[in-house]
């Protein structure tokens, strides 16, 4: 029973990965970006629901609902203003633009808010206490909400990718961005709408991470680790794979941790190392992005 109860602990753990993987797979899928700012991002949208949860005394998760459309704005701004000068100066260019960007996040934030952590769990109530007991199991509250949030949103984007015409122009210019402007599809915006949506997702994931944790404007580096990992074991390019890539990291750190306390984040970094290692390129490689 014990060690069902860590793999359950691991599962729930995957889901908060895997939702920070989604941004960071959605953007290589339709762009070919690695975004090193992504943890950073996520940070920043944290800081955004802290900051209005405080301010105006309200839960974070009505705290959302103004940051969510913020960042949905600022993601679009950022491709039209950042990345699509340094798409046309090479593959390099965009990686080290990413690079400076979370720099400059880091900075910012620590300038802003200071070096000081903070969470959201007592602002949240109980929902980040509670928790179900089924037999020796303890299933948290909040692990299953933001296991249910990364199966809502990567299931929805993959719907959105292949049921809606913004969502095929996004899969055309992602296998053939040249091709897809022939027939009248604006690559820039197709950009701007993929980052905008990425970097909303990255700010929703960055604040179920506060649910869970403390942060600082130091936090985001771990966290994109984390979410590049969980898109390798998946497979680039996969969103179902990238939600069961944040389970498997997931587990192998709950796993690891059981074991000595000190191995948890040696495990999904095994894990990680094994799968980068194997022929297969994750668990559900995809063929052509999103597809």
């Amino acid at each position: 029973m014990i060690w069902l109860n860590v793999v359950v602990q691991g599962i729930l753990l995957g889901g908060l990965y895997a939702l920070f993987a989604g941004g960071l797979s959605l953007m290589f899928g339709v762009m070919r970006i690695i975004n090193l700012a992504h943890g950073d991002i996520a940070v920043l949208g944290a800081f955004g629901v802290w900051f209005v949860a405080t301010t105006l005394h309200v839960s974070p998760f009505l705290a959302l609902l103004p940051v969510l459309p913020v960042m949905l704005v600022f993601g679009y701004l950022l491709q039209r203003g950042l990345l699509t000068r340094s798409l046309r100066a090479g593959e390099l260019v965009p990686l080290l633009t990413t690079f400076g960007i979370a720099i400059v996040l880091q900075n910012g934030l620590q300038q802003i808010f200071s070096p000081d952590v903070r969470s959201l769990s007592a602002s949240a109530g109980s929902i980040t206490t509670d928790s179900w007991r089924i037999g020796g199991l303890s299933i948290s509250l909040i692990g299953m909400l933001t296991l249910g949030t990364a199966v809502a949103v990567l299931g929805g984007l993959q719907l959105f990718l292949q049921r809606t015409g913004l969502g095929r122009e996004m899969r055309a210019t992602a296998q053939d961005p040249d091709t897809a402007q022939l027939v009248g599809i604006n690559a820039k915006a197709v950009y701007g709408r993929a980052t905008a949506i990425a970097v909303a997702i990255a700010a929703l994931a960055g604040t179920f991470f506060a649910f869970h944790s403390t942060f600082s404007p130091a936090s985001g580096p771990t966290q994109l680790i984390f979410a590049f990992e969980a898109v390798v074991i998946g497979g680039f390019g996969s969103l179902w794979g990238t939600l069961w890539g944040g389970i498997v990291l997931g587990i192998a750190q709950a796993v690891g941790a059981q074991i000595d306390p000190q191995y948890s984040i040696l495990a999904g970094h095994l894990v990680f190392l094994a799968f980068l290692a194997s022929p297969r390129s994750g668990i559900l490689a995809a063929r052509s992005a999103h597809t």
